[in-house]
């Protein structure tokens, strides 16, 4: 039997949907001419009565989708990060956010941040989370590979209410097994530590546990969440670990403001104040292949490391 070490979160995605009607769910899914990039297809082909596609017309396929929950089916839309919620934001406002205290569809977002690679600047989201999150009801998650991907997703399917699932384009390494339990709104520590915590989603999971491995050999103890989960936060996790170990580093694919580092430093500055470092996108990108990208854009483990130093160094 052959182990697989990688796998692009994006590949989760019909897994999760057949998983969800195989169980049960009145489940429905609609794409907007990117079923291929977003797996989608694989769900149409074994569910072809559950399954819808638009062309490119996100805004009509939100629509469809609320139409679809508010008649009491659970509604997966699907596109790339730069479109959904990008193009349809006032749909996913107006429509799914603010009836009823938020509709039952559920976005999954494919080829999020800079990792989307050679389409470029334009399709390369790095605002999604801010304005996901920024949706009152969403729940808003950002899995670290293939397994917490199809968790995520299982589990969104499974709970009422609107969410946001970012997914990504590269493969990345396989962390989790079978055996793990995702749990929407809890942090996963992958790492003790007792000197500074780095707090992670998305790619950069692995590349903060890299981070730490790097400043282990320094003497520097360095403790690795997962936040999966952006919206709702771990509150216990984050104020657990500024009082254990008294400085944070926040690291995620996206813009520092209104994704993951935002989210942490208000909970901190609500009750824990302590040192903290922001590792994150604050430009727009340029064509060219993911990892030469997180290279251009030092998404990388030595700049996780150093904003760990410069975080401990501000203790007091």
């Amino acid at each position: 039997m052959t182990t697989v070490t990688s796998a692009a979160t994006r590949e989760a995605y019909p897994y999760a949907l057949i998983q969800l009607a195989e169980e049960g769910v009145d489940v429905v899914a609609i794409d907007a001419d990117l079923s291929v990039s977003t797996m989608g297809f694989q769900f149409g082909e074994k569910y072809p009565d559950r399954w819808f596609t638009v062309g490119v017309a996100e805004q009509n396929m939100v629509g469809m989708a609320a139409g679809f929950a508010a008649a009491g089916k659970t509604a997966f839309v699907a596109s790339f990060a730069a479109f959904l919620p990008g193009r349809c934001f006032d749909q996913l406002r107006t429509s799914v956010a603010q009836p009823m205290g938020g509709l039952n569809v559920k976005a999954v977002a494919s080829h999020g941040g800079v990792t989307v690679g050679e389409d470029g600047m334009s399709a390369q989201a790095i605002e999604d989370l801010a304005l996901a999150t920024a949706l009152i009801p969403f729940d808003v998650i950002v899995p670290a590979d293939f397994e917490e991907a199809k968790q995520a997703i299982v589990a969104v399917g499974k709970t009422t209410g609107p969410a946001y699932v970012r997914t990504g384009r590269p493969k990345l390494p396989v962390l989790y097994g079978s055996d793990y339990r995702f749990e929407i709104g809890k942090a996963h520590q992958l790492r003790e530590g007792s000197d500074v915590t780095i707090i992670a989603c998305g790619v950069m999971v692995d590349i903060s546990l890299k981070a730490a491995e790097a400043l282990a050999r320094e003497g520097v103890s360095a403790r690795v969440l997962n936040m999966a989960t952006i919206k709702p936060l771990d509150r216990e996790a984050v104020l657990a670990a500024a009082r254990e170990t008294g400085a944070i580093v926040t690291a995620e694919e996206h813009q520092t403001t209104g994704g993951l580092g935002s989210a942490v430093a208000r909970v901190l500055a609500e009750e824990v104040p302590v040192p903290m470092a922001f590792v994150g996108v604050d430009r727009y990108g340029t064509s060219g292949k993911w990892d030469q990208l997180l290279d251009y854009f030092a998404l990388t483990p030595a700049r996780v490391a150093q904003a760990a130093r410069d975080a401990i160094a501000r203790k007091r």
